[in-house]
């Protein structure tokens, strides 16, 4: 029994020592080095043609699936943590079934704030930036272009073409990349093993 808990104690301390590092790198990814000087806000007429442009383009959404990634992460980590130490298939989906609940619990509560946080300064941080980046004919063409029923329709191509993208390359370099990720899983998993029977 202490012979299957070892692996799996060390593979878990690594899973939270990664996750405890997690956020810690994803907010020095996120702070800039040094604030930048307030931009003036626009003048009413941009400002008019930005709300059309923010109310068809959402860039906060970006923020909040980064806000949702780590709970991503842990999922796969924990199923690679699960993986290298051999724990059985029933308790593993037991342990996933709970560390999703614990997942949820985070996506649930962070969501909404995040969300509410970045609605709150989308206008505040891109307005000025669409201001001083575009003049009003160009803004005006900005928001023709996003509330074209032509870009809905090119959004909908959207995944067909990843899609059909990513079966070409499937088809090009899968065995390659099966024989890559092979390597470094067998690489990855002897390292694991090795460190965990050293104690």
């Amino acid at each position: 029994m202490n012979a299957l808990l070892r692996p799996l104690s060390y593979a878990v301390a690594a899973l939270a020592l990664a996750l405890a590092a997690a956020p810690v790198a994803h907010a020095q990814a996120a702070a800039p080095a040094a604030a930048p000087a307030p931009l003036p806000a626009p003048d009413a007429e941009k400002q008019k043609v930005i709300d059309r442009i923010l109310a068809s383009f959402h860039p906060e959404v970006a923020i909040v699936q980064a806000a949702q990634r780590p709970g991503i992460e842990a999922m796969q980590k924990s199923v690679v943590a699960l993986q290298a130490a051999h724990v059985p298939k029933d308790r593993m989906e037991k342990t996933m079934k709970d560390i999703g609940a614990d997942v949820q619990k985070y996506i649930d509560t962070t969501t909404p704030i995040v969300t509410a946080s970045a609605k709150k300064f989308t206008n505040q941080a891109v307005g000025p930036l669409l201001a001083q980046s575009f003049s009003v004919d160009e803004l005006k063409q900005l928001a023709a272009m996003f509330e074209s029923p032509l870009k809905d329709r090119f959004d909908k191509l959207v995944p067909q073409l990843e899609t059909a993208i990513g079966q070409k390359v499937q088809a090009d370099v899968a065995p390659q990349v099966n024989k890559n990720i092979q390597a470094m899983t067998e690489a990855v998993g002897t390292k694991l093993r090795v460190a965990a029977t050293l104690n």
